[in-house]
């Protein structure tokens, strides 16, 4: 389990100075801690780390670090665990553009420490924010982390911040927390992208990289033109990141997603470094061993199949790891000890998933890219064309169609407008208060206006939100969790990329299909069904109804007005019926009030 600390301080301050001293001990003397950095005023420990998959790259002249994993531009997937060397020029260049040339020469997964001439720090977190990145300043100290159990571990007396309440009223409003402040006060995130100077007061961030950008700059090509990029990019990711491990453990639902990933893989991984794993449950979406049995024959890998277990205990998010914002664990539900299992048992170093396909590919059920056709290219002759895509897409007519592309052409956002609309066990009047609040826990690059059409607008939304990257439950024995469509050349592509021309045809994920057509099996290049786990999900609230109730009735979110009990109780009293009304939102309830309970315990 690959973890970061770096801290900066002002030497001229005895206080920040001791304080500093006694962090730097406590990593010199933690089990597995190395230093990566070490300057006057800053320094850097990593641990977890291995050549080929998480390392350090040290900057010559103590210039700065960074660690994680890094790839070249348009460079050869590297051999199997050879890592690569910035060269002399290139430390220099990362240098001398303060990070900028290491956001457009290289990707991967990585954080950069860079202090300036002036002896100023600033810490840069890589385009896809695939490594956490979050800072607290304690007596002065700014320590930047990944991992916020570590600070429990390193400073005996920490106490955890105090809950940020408004943050977690726009987490139930919201969903998601997508700004710089977290659900804890006192500790923010950096965003993927930016520059963050370390010191308070050192001036704003600096945006490096900015997915707006990128999707506003649209790449016209011929459709056939624009499959052949897709797949070569595609593939470029996928192996370049099958290169750091010996044996690569992919999640395989059948889907297209998932299906890509593994055709990708596997003209230059050889089979027997691929092992695919597929969960299933009963219900209508939550079997696809069919679907999953074709692609693993087609690929010659080997396929495990492991039923998902409707008796998962719920109580276990009490044992959580502790993190600086509220986390889902509905994925996760009894699949990430089998994870860790199957890992172990073939020594895999890591898990690969086809996550964020659904918001690459374009596979949204919407009228919107006739919308978008019409802002970027007018009334053409391809015009008619896109909107009877976009009627077929959005399963509406094509008038309808036509009309919603003329009514959404000067489309402007208003975040604002559905926060909430899918809340209903927290009563309105106890979010109204948060809701003027709501804006400061949005990403700032959505609350700038835009000229984007409204599809792709909605679509870089949809790509701002990194994924977990860490197992709050398995910790240590989880496989590394890897998902190659979320690599920076893959997004710039598809930001870059008309959502007419993603959707042409007026199918989702239509050019990635295009673009695998040939080594997909038939059935699932055309597959239009999508699994899920619904029915699994459902279950396991069922069986854990008296831990639910028990749970939120007399939890801190019912105390704090932001449950209407009655409503809760009326959600959980047993009738199938009802619980079904609510199952997910229950599900994020129960979330949210196991972090606050692992959070206020130690002391927040």
């Amino acid at each position: 389990m690959f973890r970061y600390i770096g801290f900066s301080w002002d030497a001229a301050n005895d206080a920040q100075a001791g304080l500093a001293a006694r962090i730097d001990q406590a990593l010199f003397a933690g089990e597995g801690w190395q230093a990566a950095l070490r300057l006057s005023t800053l320094r850097v420990y990593t641990v977890g780390h291995s050549k080929g998959i998480n390392g350090v790259y040290r900057l010559p002249g103590e210039q700065g670090v960074i660690v994680g994993r890094l790839f070249r531009r348009a460079a050869e997937a590297p051999a199997p665990l050879q890592d690569i060397e910035l060269t002399e020029a290139e430390a220099d260049c990362i240098v001398h553009t303060d990070g900028q040339s290491l956001t457009e020469s290289f990707w991967g997964r990585y954080v950069a420490f860079l202090p300036s001439w002036t002896g100023e720090t600033r810490v840069l977190r890589d385009p896809t924010g695939t490594l956490p990145c979050f800072r607290i300043e304690i007596e002065g100290v700014a320590i930047f982390f990944s991992w916020l159990e570590d600070l429990f571990d390193l400073l005996p007396r920490f106490a955890a911040p105090a809950v940020n309440w408004d943050a977690v009223a726009a987490h139930i409003l919201l969903g998601r927390l997508g700004g710089r402040e977290t659900a804890l006060a006192g500790v923010t995130q950096l965003l993927p992208g930016e520059l963050t100077p370390a010191r308070t007061g050192a001036g704003r961030p600096l945006t490096l990289w900015s997915a707006v950008d990128q999707a506003s700059c649209p790449v016209e090509l011929e459709p056939g033109a624009a499959a052949t990029q897709l797949r070569s990019t595609v593939r470029e990711c996928v192996q370049s990141w099958a290169s750091c491990y010996d044996v690569t453990l992919l999640r395989l639902s059948g889907g297209v997603d998932s299906a890509i990933l593994l055709t990708a893989l596997c003209p230059d991984v050889p089979p027997a470094r691929v092992v695919c794993l597929n969960y299933h449950s009963p219900g209508s979406d939550g079997d696809e061993r069919a679907f999953a049995r074709l692609a693993a024959g087609h690929a010659g890998t080997a396929l495990i199949e492991r039923a998902r277990d409707p008796r998962f205990n719920l109580e276990e998010v009490l044992a959580a790891a502790r993190l600086p914002t509220p986390g889902s664990y509905v994925g996760r539900m009894g699949t990430g000890r089998m994870d860790a299992d199957a890992a172990m048992e073939h020594g895999a170093g890591a898990m690969f998933t086809g996550a964020g396909g659904d918001q690459l590919f374009f596979e949204l059920r919407c009228a919107w890219p006739a919308a978008d056709y019409l802002k970027l290219r007018g009334i053409d002759r391809g015009f008619l064309a896109a909107a009877l895509d976009a009627a077929r897409l959005g399963h509406v007519s094509f008038w309808q169609a036509l009309r919603q592309a003329f009514a959404s052409r000067s489309f402007r956002a208003n975040l604002a407008a559905d926060a909430g609309s899918y809340v209903t066990l927290t009563p309105r009047e106890a979010l109204e208060p948060h809701l003027r609040q709501s804006e400061r826990f949005v990403h700032p690059a959505l609350l700038v206006p835009t000229e984007l059409p409204i599809g792709k607008f909605h679509q870089v939304e949809a790509l701002l939100y990194p994924f977990e990257y860490y197992d709050p439950f398995m910790r240590d024995a989880a496989p590394e969790l890897v998902n190659p469509l979320l690599s920076q050349p893959l997004i710039e592509l598809c930001l870059q990329t008309p959502t007419y021309l993603l959707t042409l045809g007026g199918r989702g994920r239509a050019l990635a299909r295009r673009a695998f057509a040939g080594d997909l099996p038939p059935s699932i290049a055309s597959r239009r069904s999508k699994g899920g786990m619904e029915e699994h999900v459902a279950e396991v609230l069922q069986r854990n109804l008296l831990f639910a109730r028990d749970l939120l009735l007399d939890g801190h979110l019912a105390r704090q007005g932001l449950l209407d009990r009655r409503r809760v109780e009326a959600a959980l009293s047993g009738r199938l019926s009802a619980v079904d009304a609510y199952v997910s939102e229950i599900h994020n309830c129960i979330a949210l009030e196991g972090w606050l309970q692992r959070i206020v315990a130690s002391g927040g």
